[in-house]
């Protein structure tokens, strides 16, 4: 197989998308970095007038908005944004990955599955700062369809506005959520189904394998590449989280369900403090690093083999 060899010619395309790359991506992450440490990133415009170290990093790690002992401790709420991000990526993501391989299993063998698969995908499709409003109302005592469906069960006496109070905001929305994001897993999960080799499946109901074989033992392994992708990603989602939040909650009660994203936004929008900002902003990048990492590397390895 011969090599491409990258001519100065050749070379000269990229240089647009590499201006544009360094511009928007480099540049802004490694300035985001700087003013973390107080230090100004533009020469000659004084963002931040504190002296240079690590002054931010101490303050946001006392700051009970980032992380409550008090309230880990007691197990109540609020936690701490980035505890309660941990929560919802601990409930959001196994609930998601169920769902996702369940109905994408159900909906193939079904009559007219393509168009329930649509309206599940619509969670997909609607903005997030309107799904958000969706949530608070599905939610609320007397007009939502979550309490509708407690009265309806007789479960009438649990009928709240769940995202009122600080015990349930944070689980409400984590609910709402698996919704919204369901519509990606069963639309990755159907897609993997949809490559899968129908000789081994038809091959194992001759030998008399069950369902509950033939999704634990070939289904559930053979897409396990899918499966990378969507953890990698809902767990990308949830640590970016706002739109949603915002739109439900604005982080309230009391801080019940302020996450990482919520927290940057307070600092630069409501108190002004970018320095601080950017701290919240460089340690979400900290976080998200090692998961993106190990995405890339899983998906290499997949193409060697």
């Amino acid at each position: 197989m011969s090599t491409l060899k990258m001519s100065p010619k050749r070379i000269t395309f990229f240089i647009p998308a590499l201006i544009l790359i360094l511009v928007f991506v480099v540049y802004p992450i490694v300035a985001t970095i700087f003013l973390s440490f107080n230090i100004n990133p533009i020469p000659g415009v004084n963002i931040v007038e504190r002296p240079p170290g690590l002054e931010n990093y101490v303050k946001i790690v006392s700051d009970k908005r980032f992380i409550n002992p008090e309230g880990i401790k007691t197990l109540s709420f609020p936690m701490g944004a980035i505890v309660h991000n941990i929560i919802w990526i601990a409930i959001h993501l196994p609930l998601t990955l169920i769902i996702g391989i369940l109905f994408a299993v159900f909906l193939q063998y079904v009559k007219g599955g393509s168009i329930i698969r649509s309206f599940i995908f619509l969670g997909m499709v609607i903005p997030m700062i309107v799904g958000g409003l969706l949530i608070q109302f599905s939610f609320d005592k007397d007009l939502g369809v979550v309490n509708l469906l407690l009265r309806i069960f007789g479960l009438g006496f649990l009928a709240k506005s769940w995202t009122i109070y600080p015990d349930t905001a944070l689980f409400s929305l984590i609910l709402g959520s698996v919704w919204l994001w369901s519509g990606f897993t069963v639309t990755m999960y159907s897609a993997g189904l949809s490559s899968l080799p129908r000789e081994v499946i038809e091959a194992a109901i001759v030998d008399g394998a069950d369902f509950k074989t033939i999704l634990f033992k070939i289904i559930i392994p053979m897409l396990k590449p899918v499966t990378l992708t969507v953890v990698a990603m809902t767990i990308l989602w949830d640590l970016k989280i706002f739109d949603i939040v915002y739109a439900s909650t604005q982080g309230g009660p009391g801080g019940a369900s302020t996450v990482l994203a919520l927290l940057m936004y307070e600092y630069f929008a409501r108190l002004g403090d970018y320095a601080m900002s950017a701290t919240v902003a460089t340690i979400l990048t900290i976080i998200v690093i090692p998961v993106v990492i190990l995405w890339i590397r899983s998906i290499m390895k997949g193409e060697k083999e």
